[in-house]
């Protein structure tokens, strides 16, 4: 079993490789004068059980073709098995034909990957679960719902939670965690005008006098959650704190949040974070590094992944 780290997020790598007693694969990964990307292995990999680590997270393309040029060099290496970790899966917004004539890039991706020489693809918490059947190669789709059920019992024991889905689409993933928690669910009701604008609605659910745990598997420019957090409290909540699986965090994100009522904004480490990120006082990161270790070493045993979800 070996495990390559490309450049998107070295640390998260480091610490899998770590929690594996294993060291990283010797590599390079470097750019020529005009930005084209170059791999070269410098380990035998023949007949190995090999990890490619990237998340797909900015800058979104040339972390992509990192990823891509990795597996092709691997496979022209005659690695037995390459799957590709994809902590974070960029592009999985675009999922469908949200219009005329507009892609589904998604599945572009997903083509790209397969083609490129990935046999199995591991990722965690895809913005959509029929991404899954976009890959004609096995996925496993990890959830970080496990690891924020146990840091919300340790975070605020004695208080009366609810969790929040900030949007409609949210609530499956929201009533999975209410349910390991053992609380009530509320849905935020909104309108989005245009992209990466929305406007809150309507509260369902009773939050008045409850501490509500917005949860979701991206936060991007975090309008959705800061005027989820706002709508809530007008509704009479306690308080209100955020559990996301992906900081991307663009733009004027963390000042955004840092400006908002929220009281802190959890997210995994599938993405690198930013110094902002780093020095901001209501954003703290969880590391994903033990659960996907578990996991490639489960894969590379050949036994249940899935048990890990229960």
């Amino acid at each position: 079993m070996k495990i390559v780290a490309c450049n998107s997020n070295r640390p998260l790598a480091e610490a899998v490789a770590a929690a594996l007693g294993l060291p990283l694969t010797s590599a390079s990964i470097r750019r020529f004068a005009d930005m084209e990307v170059f791999v070269e292995i410098h380990e035998n990999v023949r007949g190995e059980d090999v990890f490619v680590v990237q998340s797909t997270s900015y800058p979104a393309n040339d972390n992509l073709m990192e990823l891509l040029i990795t597996l092709d060099a691997l496979r022209r290496a005659s690695a037995r098995r390459i799957t590709a970790v994809i902590p974070y899966f960029g592009y999985a917004r675009q999922d469908r034909k949200s219009g005329g004539r507009t892609p589904i890039s998604a599945k572009l991706v997903a083509n790209l990957i397969t083609e490129a020489g990935a046999n199995r693809v591991l990722t965690m918490d895809l913005h959509a679960g029929q991404i899954q059947g976009f890959f004609d190669i096995p996925v496993d789709n990890l959830s970080a719902a496990l690891l924020f059920t146990a840091d919300i019992q340790q975070r605020y024991p004695g208080r009366d939670l609810m969790v929040v889905s900030p949007d409609v689409g949210g609530v499956v993933r929201a009533r999975a965690l209410a349910s390991r928690l053992n609380v009530e669910l509320a849905i935020i009701d909104k309108r989005r005008e245009r992209a990466g604008v929305s406007e809150v609605m309507n509260v369902i659910g009773d939050v008045e006098g409850r501490h509500c745990i917005l949860i979701d598997d991206m936060v991007d420019s975090g309008g959705t959650l800061c005027n989820a957090a706002v709508a809530v409290l007008k509704n009479g909540a306690a308080g209100a704190s955020v559990y996301v699986t992906h900081g991307v965090l663009s733009g004027g994100a963390v000042a955004r949040i840092g400006a908002s009522p929220i009281e802190m904004t959890t997210v995994t480490d599938s993405i690198q974070a930013t110094e902002a990120v780093r020095v901001s006082s209501n954003i703290r990161q969880l590391t994903i590094a033990p659960l996907l270790a578990e996991a490639m070493r489960r894969i590379s045993d050949e036994t249940s992944v899935s048990s890990l979800f229960n």
